[in-house]
């Protein structure tokens, strides 16, 4: 074997510089929604799993040892990202602060139709307002004051109640404290519903 040759081998085998696969390895993790295995990440960029084993490893230990507001965690035959434990309270309040925003009349109806209907199917939500609900059942599911409670029986729709933080924000105990509806609905609300 001549000398470039062996040179050209000790190259093909030679680690990757661990700046570049270490950022590599990074910028992948930063855009991943579930845990994500060695060998996937190895396969990727093309290194043995052994040296992006090791990589994560060290990253997990460096930003610990830095006490970064995140860590590097191996779970479920993968890794990823998550904020550090200590600094849960703070992401908490900032979560919660950025769901304060105020409701649209749709979300406001819409929320009122499941709190005094409940447990109410997406359909029933569309009937009693006029209008497809989707997209406001989606954003109320999200925020967290409206969730899912089941099926109906007969038409099998997923049925939607209202969560304890919906209670919460409202400042009730129960139910049972929403106020009376009858002074807010027309006269002949009972035909109305019957046409429905």
């Amino acid at each position: 074997m001549s000398p470039s040759e062996s040179e050209r081998v000790e190259d093909a085998t030679a680690p990757a510089e661990p700046g570049p696969l270490l950022s590599a390895i990074e910028a992948i993790l930063l855009v991943v929604d579930e845990p994500v295995a060695e060998v996937t990440l190895a396969q990727v960029l093309e290194r043995p799993t052994v040296e992006v084993a090791a990589v994560l490893r060290d990253l997990a230990a460096e930003y610990t040892a830095a006490g970064r507001g995140f860590d590097l965690r191996e779970v479920g035959g993968g890794w990823r990202f998550y904020t550090r434990a200590d600094y849960a309270p703070v992401v908490e309040r900032f979560v919660r602060d950025g769901q304060q925003a105020r409701l649209t009349q749709a979300a406001l109806e819409t929320l009122a139709v499941v709190a005094y209907r409940q447990p109410v199917s997406r359909a029933r939500v569309a009937a009693v307002r006029g209008v497809n609900s989707d997209g406001v059942m989606r954003t109320l599911v999200a925020r967290g004051l409206v969730e899912e409670a089941g099926t109906d029986p007969e038409s099998q729709a997923v049925l939607y109640r209202t969560t304890s933080y919906f209670l919460e924000r409202l400042g009730l105990r129960d139910l049972g404290e929403l106020p009376e509806l009858a002074p807010f609905l027309p006269d002949d609300v009972e035909t109305l519903e019957e046409q429905k």
